[in-house]
């Protein structure tokens, strides 16, 4: 095509006289025209002279280079039709551009070049004179044909639907054109066909927005305890996570958005039925703590090697004190202490080995840790104060585990000296619960470490809506509960500091404002953009602009006229 270069077009192309010269102008074997008396033409071939003609006009000169099936077909013998004649005149200079002539004929580049191809020049082609086109030879008689009508776009009747502005349906009625008949119009409101609808009736049962003056918090926390009556199934784990979001939520209205861990923790155990049975283990084995099967040897009626005394068999916690203060009358110190961890008086044996030296008091803490289950909350007690994250934050969420709420409840509880410490034994808490899908309270996990939120396309973001996971897809991520869950949390952030708002959420209260629109709530929907819009003027228009453009084509286009923006 013309303004494109084609490294082919170095080589020249061959012509009808030199490379194809068993094939006449007309495409058919000199041989055969011989047999019928026809003589060809002197002159330049029509192959050369029609590449030549179009070289300078743009053309490939291999698009030029008929094919025996291309021959053929111009070769055809004369018939009674209508013809198109071939020139083979070059071009005027005065002729326009072939870009013009694309555009004036109305024709595609390949289009055009098709038609010229077939017929040359336009300027020697006058339609008028070659009359209809018919399918009957001339001179024939034939009857007329009628022209069959264009065919109707809809065979019936039908009925144009519409949405209109203010939540409104608009209908074309039914109707024929032919008879004169004018379409009637009917408005209907959307709030009236929908008011069935479950979604109408969860977002018709939330009293947003809650950024108003006239909202009580306690509106907003009897929706919270709706919400864990209704679709909350405590029976399961997911269903008791959820119901502890709902509740921390009902906790942050009641103390203006702020709360310790003590209140949380409170929170936490109240979910716990019953207090686990945690299997305790007997101390580890040494070379001065036998094993439990050595220490049954000694019975009643063994001799005490220390005394030369048979002892009495121990039952009360009285004569166990008696027989670890006897071994100390003596000075074993050594065998009193293993007797203390034998009988599991642990506080008689910290007490003494503490004022031993350090490696025997290690040993001593060792044992005590070791008759504990892996699982007790008090293991993550000692591995917290000891200045280590403990193994739950690492394990729990596990069916073998047991319970997750008991050890942050001793996490938020008791904190120590590095506060550092305690946020990353919270935050790998966290983590490890996100990581066997439990979102809701990995979500309670990170509220508790201040993490901030994020935006859905940053998966590097440990959370983006409060209880819902942004690695799964939108239209599950954004669902209407979760959005009004959050909302609910920036409620409660206001609570505490009036005006805090959180940014990344306003992208969400606009979705929910267009759904609010779709279901024919068009005040409701007005309210959220007036919100949003207050927002980005406190923030500037131009630090957002592609969030400011949503606002006002929702606003503008779906929503009634009004000054409030």
């Amino acid at each position: 095509r013309q303004g494109y270069e084609d490294p082919r077009w170095n080589y020249a192309a061959p012509s009808y006289g030199d490379d194809y010269a068993y094939w006449s102008y007309q495409g058919q074997p000199a041989a055969w025209q011989r047999d019928r008396g026809m003589t060809p033409p002197q002159g330049p071939s029509y192959g050369t002279g029609y590449r030549d003609q179009h070289y300078y006009r743009g053309y490939h000169p291999n698009l030029v280079t008929p094919s025996p099936a291309q021959d053929s077909f111009f070769s055809l013998p004369p018939h009674e039709g209508p013809c198109f004649p071939l020139s083979t005149q070059p071009a005027a200079s005065s002729k326009p551009s072939l870009l013009l002539q694309y555009r004036e004929s109305g024709l595609s580049s390949s289009g055009y070049e098709l038609s010229q191809y077939i017929r040359d020049d336009a300027d020697h082609y006058d339609p008028g004179s070659l009359g209809a086109w018919s399918p009957v030879p001339a001179g024939r008689a034939s009857a007329s044909t009628p022209v069959p009508p264009a065919p109707q776009k809809f065979p019936l009747p039908h009925t144009p639907v519409c949405f209109g502005a203010g939540g409104q349906l608009v209908l074309a009625c039914p109707h024929s054109t032919a008879a004169g008949q004018l379409a009637p119009v009917e408005l209907h409101s959307l709030e009236g066909i929908l008011h069935d609808t479950k979604e109408q009736e969860e977002l018709q049962a939330f009293p947003g927005p809650l950024a108003r003056e006239d909202l009580h918090k306690m509106d907003v926390m009897t929706f919270c305890r709706h919400k864990i009556a209704t679709s909350c199934d405590l029976s399961t784990q997911r269903g008791r996570d959820s119901a502890l979001l709902w509740k921390v939520l009902v906790l942050l209205c009641q103390q203006n958005g702020s709360m310790v861990g003590s209140d949380t923790a409170e929170l936490l155990m109240q979910d716990c039925k019953r207090m686990e049975k945690y299997k305790r283990q007997n101390p580890a084995a040494s070379v001065t703590n036998p094993p439990d099967d050595e220490w049954r040897t000694c019975g009643p009626g063994t001799v005490d090697l220390l005394t030369g005394e048979v002892p009495p068999i121990v039952e009360t916690l009285a004569q166990t004190v008696e027989k670890f203060t006897k071994l100390l009358y003596y000075g074993r110190k050594k065998e009193a202490l293993d007797w203390a961890m034998r009988n599991h008086l642990w506080g008689h044996a910290l007490f003494l080995s503490s004022k031993m030296d350090p490696r025997t008091y290690s040993w001593v803490l060792t044992g005590f840790t070791s008759t504990l289950a892996a699982n007790d909350p008090l293991q993550t007690f000692f591995q917290l104060m000891s200045g280590r994250i403990p193994q739950a934050a690492q394990c729990c969420g596990d069916a073998k585990w047991g319970d997750w709420r008991p050890h942050l409840a001793v996490m938020l509880s008791n904190k120590v000296g590095d506060a550092e410490l305690n946020r990353r034994a919270i935050v790998t808490t966290g983590d490890t619960l996100a990581g066997r899908g439990l979102t809701e309270a990995a979500h309670f996990c990170y509220l508790m470490a201040d993490i901030p939120f994020g935006y859905f396309g940053e998966k590097a973001n440990r959370m983006a809506l409060l209880g819902s996971s942004h690695r799964q897809a939108f239209a599950q991520f954004a669902r209407t509960e979760v959005i009004q869950r959050m909302e609910i949390f920036e409620y409660c952030q206001q609570l505490r500091q009036p005006g805090a708002f959180l940014l990344p959420f306003q992208v969400y209260k606009l979705i929910y404002a267009s759904r609010l629109a779709d279901y024919g709530l068009p005040a409701q929907a007005l309210h959220y953009c007036e919100k949003i819009a207050t927002v980005l003027l406190e923030q500037g228009p131009g630090r957002h602009p592609a969030l400011t453009r949503q606002l006002l084509e929702v606003r503008h286009v779906r929503l009634p006229v009004s000054d409030a923006l």
